[in-house]
């Protein structure tokens, strides 16, 4: 029963901090700051509407190779790893 409480605590962690910088990429850079960014270029767009065009959708593939391999550490950890 320790085990299974230390596995959902450590899995309810990565998936809280995976969703905080989902929320800070997609929700406040592409649309709370996207005025304040937009005096930024890259690629010759301001850098707002990049951020809530394209930077989120990076964002949220970069954060699933992430989760992959955290929860693969995770597994490993508390002897449920499927290896």
């Amino acid at each position: 029963m320790q085990d299974s409480n230390g596995y959902w605590s450590a899995t309810l962690s990565l998936l809280t901090k995976i969703l905080v910088v989902w929320f800070l990429v997609s929700y406040v850079a592409g649309i709370l700051l996207a005025p304040a960014l937009n005096s930024i270029h890259l690629g010759g767009y301001p850098l707002g509407f990049w951020f809530a065009q394209q930077g989120s959708i990076y964002a949220f593939v970069i954060l699933i190779f992430y989760y992959v391999k955290k929860m693969g550490e995770i597994d490993r950890q508390f002897g449920v790893s499927e290896d």
